[in-house]
């Protein structure tokens, strides 16, 4: 085994090629400086070898065990899913979000959708946005592994022939917004459960310090929040790795233009005088406190923390000048010339261009926000019973990211989230879910209920949607109006949330203002929850019965 490990660290360019190295009985993965230097066909082919997957600057074999390829406990189901959805010469690229397994497909008409829907592991089948998606759960991620490790399947950061990031392909047919939507899911997804933990951890903290228990000034109180706030105060440097990762350039390149962004000198800048301020008086206003051959160098009120589009879009521009310098350049100074200059250029238009007009747009968003939630009376009511009206429809198409921007922005701008509604649908389904599970007679529909609940009440909700709401119709209709209405609740009790942390349950900490440790809003918006999960539980279990072509059982299997 040390001889094959030897032998594959060599192929991968030698030690000094390799930052991270990692093995177990079963599989070795390394993760290399430059990829070119992979001989990837060379590690493929060595004795012992079952698999071998080069994923972004990621290397990955699977060893051979007693004349077996090690084989994951989903292959089996990542094998018919592949080969219902028209093998893997169907498959364009694939890509996947919490719950849902996204393909792009070449011919969608080659796709079994019932023998699919009908797979032990599959929750439901979804066509949005050019995308066939396939909802199995919580296994999401090891289904897409399995997919990518063992059959070969394209995913996000595969490389092609030429070692270059495959780019999903494009038949012309995409929309902006679809195009927008995919750019937002594939950067905010990896980062999604870890800005939970840390807004769940910096709410526990000013929660506790509300009862009493704990002083802003304890020791546990200073280091929960250091790591809650810290993740939102650095995100720029954190989405500059995953947007690095989404449009295939080095992922150290996006992260260096995040630290650009939060560099303590350009932060502090806003502290001394301005040499001048653009659009002085609005809820627009832009200080600029140095000059770039004397082009304002300007730097928004709220600076860029906790901000998403800026380093989005320069990352974007930067994917694009790296490869393009990586194509032309020499080789002998390809390597280092390619990011100094993407740097040198990069830094600069983010701080002229891009931040200051990315800033802009938000801004314009915050204020539209923000002028809709302040009409006396009736505009933070109808604000929260619109989005928590129409929550759940978002995630059905996959437009939910959108909402996930403009909340940070919120935080960031206002110090807190008004627009609510967003988790209430959640736990509408969790009353909806139990009153499901003791009604129905049909066994799998109980075997779908039951583990939704679960999932839902971590914030998860994809299962309950696709498996029970969305079949039955008249559930998920209800859904949407009682979230309408406790939307509608929130937004007249005055409920802000302050941190976007948490998920299910455990988002009730970022309903506590770390600023004064004020929990008002948590209390208010536990109790619109409680007092709707169980007039939906009431109204299901009193309504609900099987009959039609429920979960896709005839009328005369129900029950069976």
């Amino acid at each position: 085994m040390t001889e094959l490990i030897d032998s594959i660290k060599a192929l991968a360019g030698g030690e000094a090629n390799i930052t991270s190295f990692a093995s177990d009985d079963s599989s070795v993965r390394l993760v290399v400086k430059d990829r070119s230097k992979v001989r990837l066909e060379q590690v493929r082919v060595l004795d012992g070898v079952a698999k071998a997957t080069l994923i972004s600057s990621a290397l990955k074999c699977t060893f051979v065990k007693e004349g077996k390829e090690l084989m994951g406990k989903y292959h089996e189901l990542a094998g018919e899913i592949l080969s219902n959805v028209g093998g893997i010469e169907n498959v364009k690229s694939l890509r996947h979000c919490i719950t849902r397994l996204r393909f792009s497909l070449k011919d969608e008409s080659l796709a079994n959708d019932e023998v699919i829907s009908n797979l032990d592991g599959v929750i439901q089948i979804m066509k949005a946005g050019g995308q066939y998606q396939v909802v199995v759960g919580a296994k999401v991620d090891d289904l897409y592994n399995e997919l990518l490790d063992e059959y070969q399947v394209p995913g996000v950061g595969t490389v092609d022939a030429d070692d270059e990031p495959a780019a999903e392909e494009d038949d012309g047919k995409k929309s902006p917004l679809h195009s927008l939507m995919r750019t937002i899911s594939g950067v905010m997804t990896p980062v999604l459960m870890p800005m939970a933990a840390a807004g769940m951890l910096k709410g526990l903290a000013a929660f506790f310090a509300s009862l009493g228990l704990i002083s802003a000034t304890d020791g546990i109180y200073q280091l929960m929040y250091a790591v809650g706030d810290g993740f939102f105060y650095f995100l720029p440097i954190i989405l500059g790795y995953t947007s690095s990762k989404h449009f295939g350039c080095n992922e150290f390149t996006g992260m260096v233009l995040g630290i650009a962004f939060m560099y303590p000198n350009m932060v502090s800048l806003s502290s001394g005088d301005a040499l001048g301020t653009l659009f002085a008086g609005s809820a627009f206003e832009m200080n600029y406190y140095t000059t770039l051959f004397g082009i304002p160098v300007i730097y928004p009120l709220s600076g860029y923390t906790m901000s998403v589009f800026p380093i989005i879009i320069s990352t974007y521009f930067a994917a694009k000048l790296e490869k393009a310098l990586r194509n032309n350049l020499p080789d002998l100074i390809r390597n280092f010339a390619a990011p100094a200059i993407v740097f040198a250029v990069m830094v600069c238009v983010q701080y002229v261009i891009i931040g200051p007009v990315a800033s802009l747009a938000t801004s314009l968003i915050t204020f539209v926000v923000n002028s809709i939630y302040s009409i006396p009376t009736i505009g933070g009511p109808l604000c929260c019973l619109v989005i928590g009206g129409i929550f759940s429809t978002l995630v059905m198409f996959g437009l939910h990211w959108a909402m996930m921007p403009i909340s940070l922005g919120n935080m960031a701008n206002l110090g807190f989230d008004p627009l609510v509604g967003s988790g209430i649908g959640g736990f509408v389904g969790l009353g909806q879910g139990l009153a499901v599970a003791l009604r129905t007679k049909n066994e799998r529909t109980r075997g779908i209920a039951i583990p939704a609940l679960v999932s839902q009440f971590c914030g998860v909700g994809e299962p309950l949607l696709y498996g029970i709401q969305i079949p039955s119709k008249f559930l998920y209709v209800q859904n949407i109006v009682f979230s309408a209405i406790g939307g509608l609740a929130c937004g007249i009790l005055g409920v802000k949330q302050f941190t976007n942390g948490g998920m299910g349950f455990f988002s009730l900490p970022s309903f506590v203002d770390p600023v004064s440790n004020d929990a008002y809003c948590m209390y208010a918006y536990a109790a619109v929850l409680a007092v709707l999960m169980i007039v939906a539980f009431i109204f299901t279990f009193a309504t609900y019965h099987d009959d039609g072509c429920y979960l896709g059982k005839s009328r005369s299997e129900v029950g069976k």
